[in-house]
């Protein structure tokens, strides 16, 4: 099979060596770390590129290396060559191999900052950390005045500080791949949290989702084709997540 694969950069490693080992022929196209800042711009800058593969084909299928990521791929279209995308809210999902995994170290802090070696070699110190999407995608990054006006000043209040709890850990979290760990960035983070008073915890990551959207192994538990003319749609669950 031949596909085409357009992926956020910080997989760029775990990308290129899930290609290398496939049996599938598989051309990648990355785009920058930063544009997931914006949803709405990453949201065009991956509808162009479908778009621009569309005017080549030749393709069996499009391969989206991200999950929602804040909404960004919410409203992605395919057009005539289908797409295939991980149930995944973000990136965090992905490097840790499944959505259970997430769950279980997240589901007490869903906005928890975590790093890995795809997000550290990208950016300096400034940009080590990655919080996770899965609140705004929860709808928990509405503004305070969006409660009042809903739900009254006193539920409003409520309601805000139950879910923007203080993060006052003392820790920061590594997602540990077994295949890039030689290049030793877990060491930098632990000297970056030695700076700030803070320690590492080290969360084991899995290339398996990776692997399996390059590889075509798409089960419907954790991929989603999205066929010719249809549409990627947000769930905002911790099972589905998208749909078409």
């Amino acid at each position: 099979m031949k596909y085409k694969l357009i992926c956020c950069e910080v997989f760029l490693r775990e990308a290129c060596l899930a290609i290398a080992a496939t049996s599938n022929t598989v051309d990648p196209e990355f785009t920058p770390k930063n544009a997931h800042e914006n949803s709405n711009e990453l949201r065009k800058i991956i509808q162009e590129k479908i778009d621009s593969v569309e005017k080549t084909g030749g393709y069996d299928a499009i391969l989206l290396g991200y999950g929602l990521c804040g909404n960004g791929t919410a409203g992605i279209a395919a057009r005539s060559i289908p797409l295939v995308i991980p149930r995944a809210h973000d990136c965090c999902t992905i490097f840790l191999g499944s959505k259970s995994k997430f769950i279980e170290y997240f589901k007490d802090n869903l906005s928890a900052e975590w790093s890995s070696t795809g997000y550290m070699e990208r950016g300096g110190k400034d940009s080590y950390l990655r919080e996770s999407d899965t609140s705004k995608l929860l709808g928990l990054d509405k503004a305070y005045e969006e409660y009042v006006e809903q739900y009254g000043e006193e539920n409003a209040k409520y309601l805000w500080e139950m879910l923007h709890p203080k993060n006052e850990s003392d820790e920061l979290i590594y997602i540990k791949v077994p295949e890039t760990e030689h290049l030793g960035y877990l060491k930098k983070l632990e000297s970056y949290a030695e700076e700030i008073g803070k320690r590492v915890r080290v969360l084991d990551g899995d290339m398996r989702l990776i692997r399996g959207l390059v590889n075509g192994d798409w089960n419907e538990d954790e991929y989603l084709v999205v066929p010719p003319g249809e549409t990627i749609k947000p769930v905002y669950d911790h099972d589905k997540i998208i749909t078409c």
